[in-house]
């Protein structure tokens, strides 16, 4: 990064590393602050008192958005509904292209119950990338090609890494503050009422943090 637009981040942000921002704050701070060239992602990560050994956060929300995030979707189903979910938008259909989550090129996996026994051979995969289809996330059903509409409509899956952590991408940076405020809203709260019923009275959630892909993270005070 050139040395100007570094030092433009550093007087920005340098007096108030600490400093937690409300959500409006931070919006047009996190645009400021980021110099890619192409339409930056703008991201939320989570962090919550609670370890994802012992708890299970985990599911799907439509936002009131979409995010303009391309998924690019491998189809694991029979072979009647392989022509269909090419149609709809599956970018790979079949084993032959368990190759493809290897390189990282796949985010989303569908799935059918039915076709659960081939999938043990490569769960190890799935299960490393987080991308073992799951009913709870929709991606294993009866119905795939309903699966693949919703998501390509913009329906984001979410759920909590080994680190503790419900990353996603709410946004782009060309979008407005009121679209990305809107995201941002309704994932926080979707995300909260997922939370297990028997950790609603702690302090569950540690940190709320910002950024763009290129940004540094700003730190949100979501307690307001």
């Amino acid at each position: 990064m050139p040395k100007k637009k570094t030092k433009n981040i550093k007087k920005i942000l340098d007096k108030n590393l600490e400093k937690k921002y409300s959500l409006e704050e931070s919006l047009p701070i996190i645009k400021d602050i980021s110099f890619a060239k192409f339409d930056e992602s703008v991201d939320i990560s989570i962090r919550f008192n609670i370890k994802k050994q012992n708890h299970s956060i985990k599911g799907t929300v439509k936002l009131p958005h979409k995010t303009g995030k391309k998924n690019c979707f491998l189809a694991l189903v029979t072979k009647e509904k392989e022509k269909i979910s090419k149609e709809l938008g599956a970018n790979y259909v079949g084993m032959s292209f368990v190759e493809k989550i290897k390189s990282g090129w796949i985010n989303v996996v569908i799935s059918m119950p039915s076709v659960i026994n081939e999938l043990n051979s490569i769960g190890k995969i799935l299960g490393t990338k987080g991308l073992m289809p799951n009913p709870k996330l929709e991606t294993m059903s009866n119905n795939p090609e309903e699966s693949i509409k919703e998501i390509q409509l913009g329906k984001i899956i979410f759920k909590l890494d080994k680190y503790g952590i419900v990353h996603s991408s709410i946004g782009r940076k060309s979008f407005s503050n009121k679209i990305l405020y809107e995201n941002i809203i309704f994932f926080i709260k979707k995300v909260t009422n997922n939370i297990p019923h028997y950790l609603k009275n702690i302090d569950y959630i540690k940190s709320i943090y910002l950024s763009t892909s290129m940004s540094p993270s700003i730190l949100l005070d979501f307690q307001n």
